[in-house]
């Protein structure tokens, strides 16, 4: 058709055929020329990718748009607020929640899943222990060496004198 109203395009799927409209102007143009804005700016990919990737946001960001948020005066200025950062308003919920829980503090960790909540003293006692352990590990090691050494020197006929448990090495 070139009568410059449309023109029909046909698009087969799934058994049922599907019709769009490409609609013609004069000055061969998207809208004829007018806001030529609006024709400047990219056209977003139509197609939808195969696997959709979760947004993450910072805590600045976060908290930028929770106090945004709170300045917000007027009706309507939160729903703009929301469109324009194309959020849920449950997520600005769940924010201030966590804004208001502690300042930052709630926002810092990103991670998914249950938060670690330990303290300097944890992680020290935490590492007394792995090297207890370690010391142990050797020290059982040098008892059976020296045990050994005691067996040998009896078979070579130079028995090795032991101290009774009372006595300590000084």
């Amino acid at each position: 058709m070139s009568d410059g109203l449309g023109e029909a395009a046909f698009r087969g799927g799934f058994g049922r055929p599907q019709w769009r409209v490409l609609l013609r102007r004069s000055g061969g143009e998207a809208n004829g020329g007018a806001n030529n804005r609006a024709a400047a700016r990219p056209v977003p990919d139509p197609e939808v990718s195969a696997r959709p990737q979760r947004r993450r946001f910072t805590a600045a960001y976060k908290a930028r748009i929770v106090e945004e948020a709170q300045r917000c005066s007027e009706p309507g200025e939160i729903g703009a607020l929301l469109r324009r950062e194309g959020l849920y308003s449950s997520a600005l919920t769940q924010w201030r929640r966590q804004y208001q829980a502690g300042a930052l503090k709630g926002l810092k960790d990103d991670k998914r899943g249950r938060k670690r909540t330990r303290d300097a003293r944890d992680n020290e006692l935490e590492r007394l222990q792995r090297e207890n352990q370690r010391l142990n590990k050797k020290l059982r090691q040098a008892e059976l060496i020296i045990e050994i050494q005691k067996k040998v020197a009896a078979m070579l006929g130079n028995p090795i004198e032991t101290l009774p448990d009372s006595e300590e090495i000084s």
